[in-house]
């Protein structure tokens, strides 16, 4: 099993930053991939970003060039970082995990709220 907890979420205006920090417990070293989804109200949950171990990185189009993703493998941490945000990256984060086996096993954080006013 793999425990997630995120923090750093918050309210903040329209073209500030916050950093979001996700720490994993459990069997951590089974760990894959690690990343953020969000997910606002009324609509489905969405990837922004995710790291591999190796530190491969994805992000989602629209937060490409404002959001940066990082990882400290020792910490078994991963961290977002969002710049100029937007009031349309009003969301409750949820931090997520998956591991090498059993293979397609995922986990998912309570998640953090994130709110953006213009």
């Amino acid at each position: 099993q793999v425990q997630l907890v995120e923090s750093g979420g918050g309210v903040v205006q329209a073209g500030g930053s916050l950093r979001l920090s996700c720490a994993a417990s459990g069997r951590t070293f089974s760990i894959n991939v690690m990343g953020w989804y969000r997910q606002a109200p009324g609509k489905q949950r969405e990837l922004v970003a995710t790291i591999a171990r190796i530190g491969s990185t994805k992000y989602a189009d629209s937060v490409t060039g404002r959001f940066t993703i990082s990882r400290d493998n020792a910490k078994n941490t991963v961290y977002l970082q969002m710049n100029n945000l937007r009031p349309e990256d009003t969301a409750v984060y949820y931090c997520y995990a998956d591991v090498y086996v059993p293979r397609g096993t995922e986990y998912w954080g309570q998640g953090t709220q994130v709110t953006v006013s213009s």
